[in-house]
């Protein structure tokens, strides 16, 4: 999980390089000075037409060498393990905001304590979307937010119905699928600092959300860039991964995660009609499990597999007309790299700049 924070660097640098060359609300098209880069670099694999944009912010960082990790670095999934279980969670003070949303359900929107004062109305703003039943509480989450605090930066960390200790008020978990609550969110944000930039970094599902939003809402994307973190991209292919070998490990802890948050909430669900299992769900063993007692069930799919499919954010890059910087590990044990889009990466010429580490 290395990774994470050299993504947090990269994400940092992109952002202050593209606060300089922004109007209130989108990025202009002033052409940058050439850089020349190769395409293979020891430890980086540089692809999308974007280069031009991005390159220049990130020609330093990209000629850093990779130091992996002391002992650890040898196993993809002693990386992961090592991180979850002993990165450090930075201590942060946050403000919370429920916002209650158009179909009843919440969110709990997390600020920095004190930016309401310290900084100023037209401070540049970042919004946070974990992964998967992830919130402001995780380390990898922190640490981000730490970095773009430190830069002046406001910072929110969206959490997602049931996740961060967000309430949930309705029958309704959030999906892969569903982009209401995004839009809601940045729109809420955009009209509370209607001055500022705006800019979004995702990881993981949150990444995957984070992109389908930026190909649904394509020309009039209120964002003015974004970073996507260790995207699965194709759900399909990361659900058929999940369940081999080592990875199982990984489904069966997120399932846990799924199933402690459902049963806090699980009154709500009681004589809904419909295909629900709630025993399914409950008592998931999988990720699959639990969307195929709730999940596909709740935004109208037929199938998992048809939830999947009808998810996954590499059928949105096409569309994106923001500047997006995606970052990715050929190793990641969740994030698989044959899910990668990589033709339509390529042929993004303006706004995508993908990095394999």
């Amino acid at each position: 999980m290395a990774k994470l924070s050299l993504g947090s660097t990269f994400s940092i640098s992109l952002s202050r390089h593209t606060r300089a060359t922004v109007t209130a609300r989108h990025v202009t098209t002033t052409a940058p000075t050439k850089i020349t880069m190769p395409d293979h670099h020891p430890s980086l694999e540089v692809i999308g037409g974007a280069r031009d944009r991005f390159l220049q912010a990130l020609h330093t960082a990209l000629r850093l060498p990779y130091n992996p990790f002391p002992l650890i670095a040898w196993n993809r999934h002693v990386e992961t393990i090592f991180a979850a279980f002993f990165r450090s969670v930075p201590d942060v003070r946050l403000r919370r905001e429920s916002l209650r949303v158009k179909d009843g359900g919440s969110v709990a929107l997390d600020w920095v304590s004190g930016d309401q004062r310290r900084l100023s109305p037209d401070a540049p703003i970042l919004i946070l979307l974990p992964g998967l039943t992830g919130g402001s509480q995780d380390s990898y989450v922190r640490h981000m937010l730490n970095k773009a605090k430190s830069k002046g930066w406001r910072v929110v960390v969206f959490n997602s119905r049931g996740c961060g200790g967000s309430p949930v008020t309705t029958p309704q978990f959030y999906s892969a699928s569903f982009l209401g609550d995004t839009c809601e969110v940045v729109e809420h944000i955009g009209a509370r600092y209607p001055d500022a930039n705006l800019y979004a970094v995702g990881w993981s599902l949150g990444a995957n959300i984070l992109v389908r939003y930026l190909g649904q809402e394509s020309h009039t994307c209120p964002l003015s860039g974004a970073v996507s973190l260790c995207n699965p991209f194709n759900l399909v292919i990361a659900d058929e991964d999940f369940h081999k070998g080592v990875n199982n490990v990984y489904d069966k802890a997120l399932a846990r995660s799924l199933c402690k948050i459902f049963k806090k909430h699980a009154l709500l669900f009681e004589d809904m009609e419909g295909e629900f299992d709630i025993p399914l769900a409950a008592n998931a063993k999988s990720v699959r499990d639990f969307d195929e007692g709730i999940t596909r069930v709740s935004f109208g799919f037929k199938s998992v597999d048809e939830y999947y499919s009808s998810s996954s954010s590499c059928d949105s890059i096409k569309h994106v007309n923001r500047p997006l910087l995606c970052i990715q590990a050929a190793n990641d044990p969740i994030a698989p790299s044959r899910g990668i889009p990589w033709e339509d990466i390529r042929d993004q010429w303006e706004y995508i700049l993908s990095l394999i580490t």
